[in-house]
């Protein structure tokens, strides 16, 4: 375009009552402004559709620990100032196992608060259910001849009265079976606050789920006898339960039970 086309332009807008013209940025190339644009055919009407809502898939949140939910402080395992009767009466008719079902009495315990030795059993039988003390049927007047025997043979002046004997758990198992985990797991709170309560010079565990219960042990008492282990710095000797030295064919287990009390009793009393 020249300069006489432009004025005419310019003329031409004037007319038009047009003041004030604005330059146009440059395009970007030459090839830019001669791209012409593709024919698109337009779209034929879509007739109407009934749309399903999208189905939302829920969003599983995690579950929030029921100790972060409120403010309360936990409660100790082993509560300042416990008692063997507050902790008596801590289990009260306790219904938090399956072994409530078919138990008469609870068995917590018996013997001597101040005793320097505690004995720990597996569970209450059918003679401590029905009675409500640990340790008074065939096998109960086994240990306490074995405790009172041996201590008087060995010149050692204390009897079955002067030790505390409990249980892994306080409540007979149906058939006399072994405690499941999660019962000696429930019960285990109780015996730890007993332990705790007592602290005695020594315990003796009499058979292998007291010898588990106390040292998370899979070990059984053929291996764990003989020798000291530890609960919370208080030694511990593992030896038979006296309902497995009943049975006629195990007369070595006897001998070595009694070499173990023997050792345990010196241990504790000279």
């Amino acid at each position: 375009m020249n300069r006489d086309q432009l004025r005419e332009y310019l003329l031409f807008y004037q007319d038009l009552g047009v003041k004030n013209l604005y330059r146009r940025a440059a395009a970007a190339s030459a090839e830019a402004m001669q791209i012409e644009p593709a024919y698109i055919e337009p779209a034929a009407p879509e007739s109407p559709k009934l749309t399903t809502p999208k189905r939302e898939v829920p969003v599983e949140k995690p579950a929030v620990p029921a100790a972060s939910q409120t403010a309360s402080p936990l409660i100790p395992l082993a509560p300042a100032g416990d008692t063997l009767a507050r902790i008596v009466e801590d289990i009260g008719d306790c219904r938090r196992c399956r072994l409530c079902e078919g138990r008469s009495k609870i068995v917590f315990g018996s013997g001597s608060e101040q005793a320097r030795l505690v004995f720990v059993g597996e569970g209450p039988g059918a003679d401590e259910d029905a009675q409500g003390f640990p340790f008074v049927g065939r096998a109960g007047q086994l240990l306490t001849q074995m405790i009172d025997n041996t201590a008087g043979k060995e010149g050692i002046p204390i009897r079955r009265a002067d030790v505390y004997i409990c249980n892994v758990v306080k409540c007979r198992p149906p058939e006399n079976r072994t405690p499941l985990p999660d019962e000696m797991e429930i019960c285990g709170e109780f015996l730890f606050r007993q332990l705790m309560v007592l602290q005695p010079k020594a315990i003796c565990a009499l058979g292998s789920t007291a010898a588990k219960a106390l040292l998370a042990t899979k070990d059984g008492v053929t291996r764990l006898r003989g020798r000291w282990h530890k609960w919370r710095d208080i030694p511990v000797m593992v030896t038979y339960h006296p309902s497995y030295l009943l049975r006629p064919y195990n007369q070595n287990a006897k001998r070595e039970a009694w070499e173990d009390l023997k050792t345990v009793l010196h241990y504790v009393y000279d």
